[in-house]
């Protein structure tokens, strides 16, 4: 496995490079996505609560890979030139967005109403009670889902390799090929892997004791 690594550091450097890149990506625009359509799913008005209710249950129950291949093999067929590291990011920021989305809700549900009522009592609008109140209250109570979400859109960005996505899973299945030692190259992908969930893992259980000594 050390030689694996030694042989063929560069590449599994950039493919851990490219995983690292698309995982940041997709999380932050995920979560932004994720709130709006959450916020969207309570909406007072039903047009908009309806199509946000559409898109969650959309993504959320067809498979990351069809959603992947779409931006990589039927929008250049149709629209415009799109490389597998983009195709396979916006598949993993939309799928993951609509889990999000839903966790999200939730947790704004779980907020007494009253919270929503104090704030609007207080000359606040609807999206500043939302957004000072309501909210932070909602992230507050979603901490451990919200955290698993982020380890399993870490681990989902592995899809990228079925589009050449220059990811950690794609240069290992390279160097797999090349090397036919796929027991010590598989092992060794996991590991790194390892590294960026296992620190993302330990952050979200420290955010979630803060949290939990503030109350």
């Amino acid at each position: 496995m050390i030689q694996i690594f030694n042989d063929n550091s560069g590449i599994l450097l950039e493919g851990f490079k490219f995983t690292l890149y698309s995982s940041v990506i997709a999380l932050f625009f995920s979560l932004i996505i994720g709130t709006l359509f959450a916020i969207f799913q309570i909406s007072t008005n039903k047009v908009v609560r309806l199509l946000a209710s559409a898109y969650v249950e959309f993504f959320r129950n067809i498979p990351l890979l069809i959603i992947v291949m779409f931006f990589y093999v039927v929008v250049p067929l149709y629209w415009f030139q799109i490389d597998g590291f983009t195709a396979g990011t916006i598949g993993l920021t939309i799928y993951t967005s609509a889990f999000i989305a839903e966790t999200i809700r939730a947790g704004i549900l779980s907020v007494p109403k009253g919270q929503m009522e104090a704030g609007l009592s207080t000359g606040f609008t609807y999206s500043q009670t939302m957004r000072y109140i309501v909210l932070p209250q909602a992230v507050k109570i979603v901490i451990p889902p919200l955290g698993n979400q982020f380890i399993n859109l870490v681990k989902n960005s592995s899809v990228l390799a079925m589009v050449a996505g220059l990811d950690l899973m794609y240069q290992g299945d390279l160097i797999a090929s090349t090397t036919f030692n796929t027991f010590d190259t598989y092992i060794l992908i996991g590991l790194l892997y390892l590294i960026i969930t296992l620190p993302l893992t330990y952050l979200m259980a420290h955010i979630e004791r803060r949290l939990a000594s503030n109350d």
